[in-house]
């Protein structure tokens, strides 16, 4: 971990448009300001996929103002924990980081329906994330 009492999290998947949005607004949802987020994609796309904005907004969470972001190496340096979901080797490595793979379908063109077991799926890992980070969930 980090030398601040503050871990940092990032969340790594292709397009930062589904999987990877989805995670970092459950963590920060959950996390509060007790957790840093970020997330990122190997090949962003230029928007978030609609169908995970009404999937997340089914749950209260907002993330229709979010725009994917590219992958740098400075993001992933400055992380404690790297998370990826589905970007390969695109993700640099650095040895000492926390790096985990998450293997969840991507929403990438399907309906909200389909999305929603994706979108269940990621609340239950982070919930398990902040456990092992010894974070309590924000109610």
């Amino acid at each position: 971990m980090s030398t601040s009492a503050t871990p940092s999290v990032l969340f790594v998947c292709v397009h930062n448009a589904g999987r990877s949005q989805m995670a970092a607004a459950f963590l920060t949802h959950l996390g509060g300001d007790r957790v840093l987020v970020r997330s990122a994609g190997s090949a962003p796309a230029h928007t978030v996929n609609p169908a995970v904005v009404e999937a997340m907004r089914e749950v209260g969470i907002d993330v229709s103002a979010e725009t994917p972001k590219v992958l740098t190496t400075e993001a992933v340096q400055s992380s404690d924990v790297v998370i990826t979901m589905g970007c390969g080797d695109a993700c640099p490595y650095f040895p000492g980081k926390r790096y985990l793979d998450w293997q969840l379908e991507d929403p990438a063109g399907q309906g909200v329906a389909a999305v929603r077991p994706i979108r269940d799926e990621i609340e239950r890992r982070i919930r398990g994330l902040l456990t092992e980070l010894d974070i309590e969930p924000a109610a």
